[in-house]
């Protein structure tokens, strides 16, 4: 049996299209609500790692938060993004999510379909009415 975790925000439409995915293939993903329940300093080091992308790459660039810290500065180093990730979950890119075959910021939410374990069971349309998976249950774009 594989393993899913999804670092969920139920506000974030992607994120709510991620999950939905998820669950159209069939699996019940863990799902950390990780703005009650963020991870540690050392589990997101290890999170953007397996991603294969930089800590700025998985900095959340909108937002109050982010304008208020001014942490567009490019001189900032990858400590001090974290430190504010940390102390500021909401600065976290999502939805992150990891597999048994990968581990993936989900933006687009079809990112998701390249490290699912499982295929899409039927049809799927984005909240935005974009279709990601047609009536014949096959990738589309």
């Amino acid at each position: 049996m594989s393993h899913t975790t999804i670092f969920h925000n139920p506000q974030c439409g992607t994120s709510r299209n991620t999950l939905a995915l998820i669950r159209n293939a069939g699996i019940e993903p863990q799902v950390v609500l990780y703005l009650e329940t963020p991870p540690t300093r050392s589990e997101l080091v290890a999170l953007i790692a397996a991603c294969g992308l930089s800590v700025r790459d998985v900095l959340r660039s909108k937002g109050d938060v982010y304008d208020e810290l001014k942490l567009d500065d490019p001189t900032l180093s990858d400590d001090a993004l974290l430190d504010a990730m940390v102390a500021h979950p909401i600065l976290i890119n999502r939805p992150i999510v990891v597999t048994d075959i990968g581990t993936r910021l989900c933006r687009p939410s079809e990112l998701v379909l390249d490290i699912l374990p499982l295929p899409q069971q039927g049809p799927f349309t984005k909240e935005d009415g974009q279709v990601v998976i047609g009536a014949q249950v096959q990738r589309l774009g």
